[in-house]
């Protein structure tokens, strides 16, 4: 889903909001003067970056005629799926670890999902449920039956719609369909603003978040950072499915400073996002999602994996299967840590390492610098560590390290920067009895929800308890 925003895409003013949760930040002169750590994110952006794992479903005419991007020409008539179960993808999904999915309501051929009063080109003229059906809402049923939050994408550019042609007139068009979505579909965890399509087109941006905030003021806008003044998320830039940078929550924006998370976009088979036959080669590898996951939700990021039902309106066994290995691999890889609170007699320590996200260790007041230190029972083999901060107040661990007590001394076996919401790192085994974390630069005091480490890598873990 390539994204083009134009340079005049970011233009114009900008967004006034009567809603109290705003989630959007009114650029002002003192802003030029802050620094990046005094910036926080609001409760939406902190409950949002827990979820850490979504699912963006990519369902249309696409499905029946193997393309990735329709032009707009197809027939509502292709549209017809013979065993509709949106039941059956959420509890596929909900196996992998993820917590919301974002429907793609409307793609960029402009063949809506919900029966819609802009146009006749959706799921009115197909002959699915005698065109009485509304994808949309069944979907958004299923997910919230199934314990998962719901979000949906609205793509801007329309290759059916011939008011496109006109810029007030389209973006007139746009904001209905926009305002059907948001007051008839329950609360949205997630708004998608992806720009593909969109060279030398610009969008009516304010009103589009003008109404999106008047009727859902917590859900949170996906955007590129060219859309900086839109969005309360980023894109991480490509969709690898990595994030390949120091991550630093707060970006810095012609002067101007916001709190804009990472999502990683990328599909569970390689390249395609729309289900295609025979295609089943191009499925990821339980391991290849593995290193996706370690590097997008193990690099502080919000992961989004692209999941696609096939043209019966089902998800393939095989796509199943692999989200069922997924969420099986994550759980026995960081499900159950070597570390555990009764380890330490101290509380403020105990806080980092029982499992619950809600507390935290706190680094002595007023220190830019501080050692979280463990003794386990016994030595154990390592060769992973999984450390999260309390953002409420910020990012504020610049530098730190993660030692093993080797031979009489501490041995350094991790050097990093920015952990931010979640930081995996990876290294060789090391056998130790004692273990820390150390904040050798912090912008303020640090505060550490979880510390934990693992043997992930076939060697034996001498007993820990």
């Amino acid at each position: 889903m390539n994204r083009s925003w134009t340079k005049k895409a970011v233009s114009g003013s900008l967004v006034r909001v009567a809603s109290a949760l705003l989630l959007i930040s009114i650029p002002c002169p003192a802003l030029l003067a802050q620094n990046a750590v005094d910036l926080k994110p609001t409760p939406q952006q902190t409950e949002w970056q827990d979820m850490e794992i979504g699912v963006i479903l990519h369902f249309d005419t696409n499905t029946f005629l193997n393309q990735e991007w329709g032009d707009g020409t197809a027939s509502p008539k292709v549209f017809n799926p013979t065993n509709f179960n949106p039941d059956q993808w959420m509890k596929a999904i909900k196996a992998s670890g993820a917590k919301y999915v974002v429907m793609v309501a409307k793609h960029h051929d402009g063949f809506a999902l919900w029966p819609t009063g802009q146009t006749d080109y959706s799921i009115k003229q197909s002959p699915w449920k005698d065109g009485k059906g509304d994808v949309v809402r069944e979907v958004a049923n299923a997910a919230r039956a199934n314990g998962l939050k719901f979000g949906i994408y609205l793509s801007p550019w329309d290759r059916h719609e011939p008011k496109y042609k006109d810029p007030v007139a389209y973006d007139k068009y746009y904001n209905a369909e926009l305002e059907e979505l948001v007051t008839n579909y329950g609360d949205l965890a997630e708004f998608w603003l992806d720009g593909a399509g969109s060279t030398g087109r610009t969008y009516n941006f304010p009103r589009i978040i003008e109404t999106l905030r008047t009727y859902q003021p917590n859900t949170i806008v996906f955007a590129d950072t060219s859309l900086f003044e839109y969005g309360d998320a980023r894109w991480a830039g490509d969709e690898s499915g990595k994030i390949e940078y120091q991550n630093w929550n707060v970006i810095d924006r012609h002067g101007y400073l916001r709190w804009r998370p990472v999502e990683v976009d990328t599909p569970l088979r390689k390249f395609h996002w729309f289900w295609h036959p025979n295609d089943e080669a191009s499925l990821k590898s339980v391991d290849e999602l593995i290193d996706s996951y370690e590097n997008s939700v193990g690099h502080g990021g919000q992961w989004m994996l692209g999941v696609a039902p096939d043209n019966r309106g089902l998800l393939p066994d095989v796509d199943v299967a692999r989200l069922h290995e997924l969420g099986e691999a994550i759980t026995s890889r960081y499900g159950h840590g070597l570390l555990h609170p009764q380890m330490t007699t101290d509380a403020n320590t105990a806080k980092a390492l029982d499992d619950d996200a809600s507390t935290f260790w706190s680094a002595p007041a007023d220190s830019h610098s501080a050692t979280l230190e463990v003794q386990l029972p016994h030595a154990v083999t390592f060769d992973h560590a999984l450390t999260m901060e309390w953002l409420v107040e910020g990012q504020q661990v610049q530098q730190y390290s993660i030692d093993a007590f080797v031979d009489g001394a501490w041995k350094t076996v991790v050097s990093s920067y920015a952990i931010g919401h979640k930081k995996i790192d990876h290294f060789a085994p090391v056998k130790a009895q004692r273990v820390r974390l150390h904040i050798l630069t912090s912008a303020g005091v640090a505060r550490i929800r979880t510390f934990q480490i693992y043997s992930l890598d076939g060697t034996k873990v001498e007993a820990s308890r």
